[in-house]
């Protein structure tokens, strides 16, 4: 689907797209629209962010499987230096994709995006060796809510990339299975 500036492509799982925005550049450099909310209503994507966040990170970091319990939030994440592989994990209640998995790879060089709904875990592994994450959220982040799966549960089977030794949280390490939080978001 195409509006505006933006080619939107739907995934294997159902209201997962990677978002490619036209870029305009010369010997100046480039300018690009991130985000117009009229062109991602114009095509059924009908989000209210409220919030935007960044972060940086080194190679082998691992962050997440990361959702919230009681406020799930749609994400809108980019790249915009280094490269990461993305991963959101459906975890919406009678889902035909329940428990299943999408990645991409995203990048400062490829300008991707990869926007996640509500109802989904999500997380990303540093593949360069520094990366610059940034991502809006349709709801505030509550530190009391966070709730996570394991980055490795055999039952979800997220095949990552190499990146050498990883790197995560003590709490992301202590993520349990999904089985074992049995996670289903109404949405």
């Amino acid at each position: 689907m195409k509006s505006g500036n933006f080619t939107f492509t739907e995934t294997e799982i159902k209201g997962v797209f990677v978002i490619d925005a036209k870029r305009y550049g010369d010997q100046r450099g480039y300018f690009m629209e991130t985000y117009k909310k009229s062109d991602f209503d114009a095509v059924g994507l009908c989000y209210d962010f409220v919030q935007d966040n960044q972060s940086s990170s080194r190679k082998g970091v691992l962050r997440g499987l990361h959702f919230q319990k009681t406020h799930p939030q749609a994400k809108l994440v980019r790249v915009l230096s280094g490269e990461v592989f993305d991963v959101a994990v459906d975890l919406r209640k009678g889902s035909e994709t329940y428990g299943k998995w999408v990645g991409a790879l995203l990048s400062g060089e490829n300008q991707r995006q990869f926007l996640i709904p509500r109802g989904f875990a999500h997380g990303f592994l540093v593949v360069s060796d520094y990366a610059e994450f940034a991502y809006k959220c349709d709801d505030t982040y509550h530190p009391e809510d966070e709730g996570g799966i394991a980055w490795d549960d055999p039952d979800v089977g997220i095949v990552w990339p190499e990146a050498g030794e990883l790197i995560l949280s003590e709490k992301d390490k202590r993520n349990p299975t999904l089985a074992q939080c049995r996670m289903e978001f109404e949405v």
